[in-house]
């Protein structure tokens, strides 16, 4: 039997995020460590192509309807932020936000994520 593989993509929100998160682990910390979570944060996202449900996601219908959040240490890895995703059209997961663990993740969601973008 073959399990459904899905498509994921970073909605323009959560690419301005990665890229933030990047540049200021580079500022304070250097490039090697931002190297390090660069890789820590594209294994989190690519553990959401086997689908929403992924061990260790929980649902946050609170902030959003169908807003679902996975965190990114996870698997012997370390880190200190959520992926903040919901499921999209055509089998495809959509990562609304990347937001750090101490941050009010109710503030910095949008109220109607991108569609189509």
């Amino acid at each position: 039997m073959v399990e459904q593989k899905w498509r994921v993509r970073l909605g323009a929100a959560a690419e301005v995020d990665f890229a933030n998160i990047l540049k200021w682990t580079t500022e304070n910390f250097g490039a090697r460590q931002s190297r390090v979570y660069r890789d820590t944060l594209v294994r989190a996202i690519g553990e959401l192509a086997d689908g929403p449900d992924v061990a260790g996601s929980k649902a946050r219908d609170e902030i959003m309807p169908g807003l679902r959040t996975l965190h990114v240490a996870r698997r012997g890895r370390r880190g200190s932020h959520f992926l903040m995703y919901r499921v999209a059209p055509r089998s495809t997961i959509e990562i609304v936000r990347i937001l750090h663990d101490r941050m009010d993740l109710q503030r910095h969601v949008p109220s109607t994520p991108d569609e189509g973008k």
